[in-house]
């Protein structure tokens, strides 16, 4: 498991929009697998979930992304999973990271403070 976590500020749909494209653009076996949008008294949530190929392990890899916002304070949370062939331990996290340095660009453009 890999976990991305950074305070964002910007437009909640630009930046969810620029994150799923960073990642469906990251790799060209990238899917989107379902998603859910939450909204209520101004506080928004949205769920992302996607897969990829990982190459260097050689089977699949997930992320789980998370934006949470009220007006332009925006959180994110990225984690991913999979990615390990051993049966009861991690041997091979490479991909996860790899995948999860899809949306760190973006992320960092709307990072807080900057």
């Amino acid at each position: 498991m890999a976990k991305y976590e950074r305070q964002l500020t910007g437009d909640f749909d630009v930046v969810l929009g620029r994150l799923f494209d960073a990642v469906m653009n990251g790799s060209m076996s990238a899917s989107y697998e379902d998603g859910s949008d939450w909204d209520a008294n101004g506080v928004r949530c949205a769920g992302r979930v996607f897969e990829r190929y990982s190459w260097m392990g050689g089977n699949r890899v997930s992320m789980n992304l998370t934006l949470v916002g009220h007006g332009s304070s925006l959180f994110l949370s990225a984690i991913t999973s999979g990615g390990s062939q051993a049966v009861f331990w991690k041997v091979n996290t490479m991909g996860e990271e790899s995948f999860l340095e899809t949306i760190m660009p973006v992320a960092e453009e709307y990072a807080a403070g900057r």
